[in-house]
């Protein structure tokens, strides 16, 4: 077997590679960005490496990959699901395995506290793969922060060339995030951009799409031909902002990205729909009945009376986004807006209902990801391929 060291550039996905005492950790936020607020929400959010993926060419019929996984149980609900490795061959969804073992942060809802049991790198292993030389993408775990401690295979590899294809920078929630998809390239985004044939850089962030100034700044700096950011549902969720606040940073983090990107594409999509939260606003929280019956699920537990005094709903910033699109598109026409209803709504909650009450399944992912894919990507979409370089 043959020992390759993991570089960025055999990343895709990730804008840096910090070392542990272990290996490398992935990062989906620069270091500076990270430095300017110390979350634990956010810092487990972005170590997680949702839409990641090693890339090489190669003839390998064995691929090994030592990690070491963070697994998250949380303390009177059932042991949630190891993340899962997707093998992607030639564009083609291969095979999959999981790391069994790990680190295991044990998060308590009800006290506040999460405790981490350090534990062992495992090997996450691919065999009998054939030995034709082709295009090979590992994605990591999604939903898992992962350090990287070696990669084997028994032949030699090589980083891919650029095949011409654009480049989608992604910035939302932890529905873009993948909350509650099946695989790392069933999230909604990672299936869009196969759809649409780009390069997803995925900034989504759990619990942590909050109009940050140092996510837009790292939008601005990222090499892009499509940007979009889905905003709205963490705002509620934390009660973060009200009405007359939230307006200027939006503004101010479109600004921002227009420094970087003056005339790319750039697609502002308001929340799904989440009943709790249509009219009732924020704080988001735990569903204490559920908990004790071993379900995970959320609350509303704003006063919908506060709304006229500019507490946030998910009602009102539609209107909001919808507003701040339509005034900036008169001199933007690059600028676009799409109601996130339009990939998850009212008629959708009967065949496909949040089981937690704020994320879709993994079904629901896939629903999303078509719609997403034939609103932006065909025709007259923001996303489409513009007819003079088809």
């Amino acid at each position: 077997m043959i020992t390759t060291p993991i570089t960025l550039d055999l990343l895709r996905g990730a804008l840096e590679l910090t070392p542990s005492d272990r290996g490398l950790v992935p990062h989906r936020l620069p270091g500076w960005a990270r430095r300017q607020y110390d979350d634990p929400q956010l810092a487990g959010a972005e170590s997680q490496p949702s839409g990641v993926r090693l890339v090489f060419r190669s003839r390998a019929t064995v691929i090994e990959l030592d990690v070491v996984a963070t697994k998250r149980d949380y303390v009177g609900a059932p042991p949630r699901p190891d993340g899962v490795y997707d093998l992607v061959i030639d564009g083609t969804l291969t095979a999959q395995a999981t790391a069994e073992a790990g680190d295991v942060m044990t998060v308590d809802l009800l006290a506040g506290t999460a405790d981490v049991q350090r534990g062992e790198p495992t090997t996450v292993r691919f065999a009998d793969l054939g030995s034709k030389d082709r295009t090979v993408e590992l994605w990591l775990p999604h939903d898992e922060t992962t350090e990287l401690v070696a990669l084997r295979t028994d032949a030699p590899i090589s980083p891919v060339a650029p095949d011409g294809r654009r480049t989608w920078v992604h910035h939302g929630s932890s529905i873009s995030h993948g909350s509650n998809a099946a695989s790392p390239t069933g999230t909604w985004p990672a299936l869009a951009a196969a759809q649409g044939e780009v390069k997803l850089v995925n900034l989504g962030f759990s619990g942590s799409a909050l109009v940050q100034p140092f996510v837009a700044r790292t939008i601005r700096d990222l090499p892009a031909d499509l940007i979009s950011v889905k905003l709205g549902i963490n705002v509620v969720n934390t009660d973060a902002l009200r009405l007359r606040t939230f307006i200027p940073a939006v503004n101010g983090f479109l600004d921002t990205i227009r420094d970087g990107h003056p005339t790319t594409p750039l697609l502002v999509i308001s929340p799904i729909l989440c009943p709790i939260h249509e009219n009732t606003p924020g704080p988001t929280g735990w569903d204490l009945a559920a908990l004790a019956e071993g379900r995970l699920a959320f609350t509303a537990d704003g006063d919908p009376a506060d709304v006229p005094a500019g507490k946030l709903t998910l009602t009102t910033i539609r209107a909001a986004l919808a507003t701040i699109v339509a005034q900036r598109a008169t001199t933007d026409p690059n600028l676009h807006y799409l109601d996130g209803r339009d990939l998850y709504g009212d008629a959708d909650t009967p065949a496909h209902p949040l089981p937690d009450d704020l994320h879709p399944d993994a079904d629901s992912h896939r629903l999303m990801a078509d719609r997403f894919a034939e609103l932006a990507f065909t025709g007259k979409g923001p996303f489409a391929v513009p007819p003079q370089v088809r």
